[in-house]
């Protein structure tokens, strides 16, 4: 492995969707499938609000009240490409300082007119300093993206 690629998470999933609704399924309805469990909050999250434009956040909202704003949106391109900060630290706390943080990029590539390949790139980890290897590997782990992943790919089963 070489240096390049170890500050990278790379993850894809095939959904059976059209472009467009791939995209929008993974903009409005990340709470239904971000785990509840991953959660900086004291209090349990009521729902989690990804605002969808070039600076807005991705912030988790407790029962409580109480608002943890985990990441900023960078690039909001429907249905092509999403692209978001992560503001979380290797200590797994909110990172306030964007020189310290890394980014996401989510791409959806029609595959046919009903399938669409989403292609999910954690680059730049290496900016949360110290420890940034405990970021890769906790983003990079089954309980990580691939699980984000795949309960995003569940919410186009039938009856979801």
């Amino acid at each position: 492995m070489t240096e390049a690629t170890s500050v990278v998470v790379r993850r894809q999933i095939v959904v059976e969707a059209p472009l467009e609704r791939a995209f929008t399924v993974f903009t409005e309805r990340f709470g239904d499938f971000k785990p509840p469990e991953h959660n900086l909050l004291r209090a349990p999250i009521a729902e989690t609000v990804f605002e969808p434009r070039v600076g807005g956040h991705i912030y988790d909202r407790a029962v409580d009240g109480s608002e943890c704003r985990w990441a900023r949106v960078l690039a909001y391109e429907p249905p092509d490409r999403v692209v978001f900060s992560w503001d979380i630290s290797p200590q797994w706390q909110v990172e306030t300082d964007p020189d310290n943080t890394s980014e996401v990029e989510v791409r959806f590539v029609a595959e046919s007119p009903q399938r669409t390949r989403v292609e999910l790139e954690h680059r730049h980890l290496d900016r949360h300093g110290p420890g940034w290897q405990s970021v890769r590997d906790g983003v990079g782990h089954d309980e990580g993206w691939p699980l984000y992943l795949s309960r995003y790919a569940a919410l186009f089963t039938p009856g979801s």
